[in-house]
């Protein structure tokens, strides 16, 4: 996105007042403005379509099509697309499905206005904030674990052939499949937090994911990591 080109942001909620509300948040802003508000998942899926948004505000709880349906289909056909469910109530399911699909954020529909819009712009510069929810959900990151290591048995096709990453970032990822925070990487490598970031954030860029959980997935497609079945956790 260039620097000058506002942030286009998508509202799809099927609450007038609360599509409303959020309008006039954002439009205060001079770096966002609203491309669009949508009802449904169809009016969506089409007004995503015509005004390629860089943000999607998504309502989890939609009539019709779910919001988890739309995001896995918004997901499919725009792949930089950046997207923040939002729900009424936080919930480990919701935010384990929220992963799955590739959202960028998840919060609830109490957050502060100042905050929507920070994570808008966060999102916008591709960061995904939703690793920061699944740290408060042991629950949630176990699962997201136990598909790391239900991938790692099925996919034996590729073979360790090339790894653009250094031994350093390999060492990071293999700690991040074991459901380590930045933090307790930094303890276990005896790095900074800043460090760790700055680790992830190369590896991120150097195999084109848009997230911590889709480096993992492809490092173990490739075999530069391995996850033993009988590790716990």
């Amino acid at each position: 996105m260039h620097p000058m080109q506002r942030i286009q942001v998508l509202i799809v909620d099927d609450h007038p007042l609360f599509r409303r509300g959020i309008r006039w948040s954002l439009e205060a802003e001079s770096d966002i403005a609203v491309s669009g508000e949508a009802p449904d998942g169809h009016t969506a899926l089409a007004l995503a379509e015509k005004n390629t948004p860089d943000v999607v505000l998504l309502d989890i709880n939609m009539p019709g099509m779910s919001g988890i349906e739309i995001a896995r289909v918004l997901k499919r056909h725009h792949p930089r697309l950046g997207i923040v469910i939002i729900t009424m109530h936080e919930d480990d399911e919701q935010l384990f499905n929220a992963i799955r699909v590739g959202a960028a954020a998840y919060c609830t529909k109490d957050v502060d206005p100042a905050h929507i819009v920070s994570i808008i712009r966060r999102v916008a510069r591709g960061e995904y904030l939703i690793n920061e929810n699944v740290l408060s959900h042991p629950f949630v990151a176990s699962r997201v674990l136990d598909q790391f290591r239900e991938l790692a048995r099925i996919d034996h096709a590729s073979e360790s052939v090339f790894s653009p990453l250094t031994p350093r970032e390999v060492e990071i990822l293999d700690c991040v499949a074991r459901g380590n925070s930045n933090k307790e990487i930094a303890s276990i490598l005896g790095i900074s937090d800043q460090t760790v970031k700055n680790h992830i954030t190369s590896i991120l860029r150097k195999l084109q994911v848009n997230d911590r959980t889709q480096a993992v997935i492809y490092a173990l497609r490739h075999g530069w990591i391995k996850l033993e079945g009988d590790e716990g956790t």
